[in-house]
């Protein structure tokens, strides 16, 4: 019988002790070194690095949590993981807190009408702190989040007394003020608001805010229920077949605008001769040609940075509980709206 070639074995990675060995320190003095604040000096530092580097050592994560425990994980909690607009809210908030040697972990409310398997799963993994980033989290998350024991800060929530944890959003009032002035600027007098769920914190304050300057020109509401393109469109058709001639529709977000385009073309109707059509968001898919979608723009980035930012700050200095902040947004016109 032939012979079996045996592959090579596998080198076993270095561990703290042969880079203890390797530098005349101690163990614990390489711990020290990969720990966050630990005290030890600029010399043994700088050699144990080099050291470790040299060999290919990786610190142990979960080893080092038992030591200051800490396991440097971020719950990051939504149920708009289908939503196109928030890959680009989850690819900052991973890609940001990786960069701080943090490590997010995802919890998808989706099918969590009460969100009790989120924070169970939260406590199990025994993460540091919790960013909440949809403007719909189940009713009393965020408060027993934070009964937990967890600093907790909500992205896209509503700032205001009522909020039980910081807040880091748009200011969505003015977002549906800044629509309805630009609509009645040009001439535009029957509209209507699709917004999603009539439970939805950014829904309701968009339209608040629409309604205040729409005034009479008011003519519909409308909640599509989720905010997804199919919902968006079925929706505008529902508008279009109650007759009403409106020429100008504000969405509550860009997918139910784009939605709401695509029933216009269904149906035969000009945007923006006809009806104008206006998103929230500016999704990079509002740009493309075939839709250039007149929107609102949230600052995301900003957003985000600010709320990792909070969220570590408050984690350092656990009486630092952070204030929430309000975000400014803008008008992006684009060819849905009708020109003035």
């Amino acid at each position: 019988m032939p012979s079996r070639t045996r592959s090579p074995a596998r080198a076993s990675p270095a561990t703290a002790r042969d880079v203890a060995e390797a530098t005349g320190v101690s163990i614990s003095a390489v711990s020290r070194t990969f720990t966050p604040g630990a005290s030890v000096s600029a010399k043994t530092r700088e050699l144990v690095i080099e050291t470790a580097e040299r060999l290919g050592y990786k610190p142990n994560r979960l080893a080092r949590s038992l030591m200051t425990g800490r396991t440097e994980l971020i719950g990051l909690v939504s149920n708009h993981f289908a939503n196109p607009t928030f890959m680009e809210v989850f690819d900052l908030f991973t890609r940001e807190l990786q960069a701080r040697g943090l490590r997010p972990l995802l919890a998808n409310l989706g099918e969590d009408e009460d969100g009790k398997a989120a924070l169970d799963m939260l406590q199990q993994y025994n993460v540091d702190a919790v960013l909440i980033a949809t403007s719909a989290p189940p009713v009393g998350f965020a408060a027993s989040c934070r009964a937990a024991g967890l600093p907790v800060l909500h992205v896209f929530g509503r700032a205001g007394r009522s909020s039980p944890v910081p807040v880091a959003t748009v200011d969505n009032v003015e977002g549906g003020r800044l629509v309805a002035e630009a609509m009645r600027s040009r001439g535009l007098r029957r509209l209507a608001f699709l917004g999603g769920s009539a439970h939805d914190a950014s829904t309701i304050d968009r339209c608040k805010g629409f309604a205040e300057v729409a005034g009479p020109s008011l003519r519909q509401t409308l909640h599509a229920g989720n905010y997804t393109h199919e919902h968006g469109r079925l929706a505008m058709h529902t508008l279009l077949d109650r007759n009403d001639r409106l020429d100008g529709v504000f969405c509550g977000d860009d997918v139910l605008a784009l939605g709401a385009m695509d029933a216009c073309r269904e149906r035969g109707v000009d945007v923006p001769g006809e009806v104008s059509i206006v998103g929230f968001d500016d999704m990079p898919l509002a740009a493309w040609a075939s839709y250039s979608l007149t929107t609102v723009k949230q600052p995301i980035r900003e957003m985000v940075l600010h709320a990792i930012e909070r969220i570590v700050a408050w984690m350092e200095e656990p009486d630092s509980v952070p204030r929430s902040k309000l975000f400014a947004c803008e008008l992006v016109v684009r060819g849905s709206l009708r020109r003035g």
